[in-house]
């Protein structure tokens, strides 16, 4: 038996903060990434019913707002002629690069994982990484991808949390214009 369980009254001082930050660097508009945060839990809200509490509330609710933002870009290049986007950020390695929210099923498309891989995509998204200076990545990568609190890392590295969001802000927006450059 699980022992997650969902408390929507406690989503937004919870989650907010950290489904905007994961939203707005993927979608890079503040609006956009404000926007997917309020649709991810009116659909949690929607079909609580189906959370099974397999995984924990924030990865159930990343899991929504990763399906919120792959309709984004689906919608985007639907206009420009493209039918879907497929997303992947598997490497070489087996585990680097497998977000935990992919291995969660959604209660919204059976399909969803098949359907929206893109190996471009996630090529792009390794080889801009790739360009970062060492210790943005690392701390980008520890941050965003592999979901490590802020106190942690600080911790781990000797850094202040000023200090950590100014090397992320720094990395999300060198990411955003080397994939604006590569990818789009």
């Amino acid at each position: 038996m699980s022992t997650n369980t969902l408390d929507p009254t406690k989503w937004i001082d919870n989650y907010a903060d950290y489904l905007y930050n994961y939203s707005v660097s993927r979608v890079s508009d503040s609006d956009t990434a404000q926007d997917l945060v309020q649709e991810t839990f009116l659909a949690a809200l929607k079909s609580s019913n189906n959370y099974k509490g397999d995984a924990s509330e924030r990865t159930w609710l990343i899991s929504i707002l990763k399906r919120k933002i792959i309709d984004y870009y689906r919608k985007i290049n639907s206009k420009k002629g493209k039918a879907e986007v497929r997303m992947s950020y598997n490497t070489d390695s087996e585990e680097e690069g497998n977000w935990m929210e992919e291995r969660i099923s959604d209660p919204y498309d059976g399909n969803a994982e098949d359907s929206m891989q893109n190996e471009e995509l996630g090529i792009a998204i390794q080889e801009c990484m790739g360009k970062l200076p060492v210790k943005q990545a690392q701390i980008f990568k520890m941050k965003t991808i592999e979901g490590y609190e802020t106190e942690a890392i600080c911790n781990e590295l000797n850094i202040t949390p000023s200090n950590l969001w100014v090397i992320i802000h720094r990395a999300r927006t060198a990411l955003t214009a080397c994939l604006e450059k590569n990818w789009f």
